[in-house]
């Protein structure tokens, strides 16, 4: 097992010193070694720790949320209906998220239709100043 650096945690994940300091700061890394000096001291669990946040990072989910799964992820058997529930909720805001940047797209694409057709103004600017 070996123990790291916050330089070379920072290395290795390419998160920032403060990043990582601010993870500890709000509990979703717990822990964190010190040698005599006082400077922190990673171990593997602790990367693996990070590259799950990554991870769930990724998927969108916010960092209360991934505090939330990193407690689930102790003992993922009793907490299955928990993490079904969470990942359930965060994938309808996704497709939400989808649809109205769908929707976004189409009227862009109307507009950029409109003003290439156009002789006269600007579609664009004229949509973009409508309510």
């Amino acid at each position: 097992m070996g123990l790291y650096s916050i330089g070379d945690v920072g290395n290795q994940l390419g998160l920032s010193a403060d990043t990582l300091r601010y993870y500890e700061k709000i509990g979703l890394l717990q822990n964190i070694a010190r040698n005599p000096a006082g400077r922190r001291l990673y171990n593997d669990q602790d990367l693996s720790r990070l590259r799950f946040i990554q991870r769930a990072q990724k998927m969108n989910f916010s960092l209360a949320e991934i505090g939330q799964l990193l407690q689930m992820r102790t003992d993922p058997q009793h907490a299955r209906d928990e993490v079904r529930l969470l990942t359930a909720n965060k994938l309808e805001t996704i497709s939400e998220h989808i649809k109205d940047l769908t929707t976004l797209r189409d009227e862009l694409q109307l507009l950029l239709n409109l003003c290439r057709g156009s002789k006269d103004g600007c579609p664009i600017i004229e949509g973009i100043d409508q309510d």
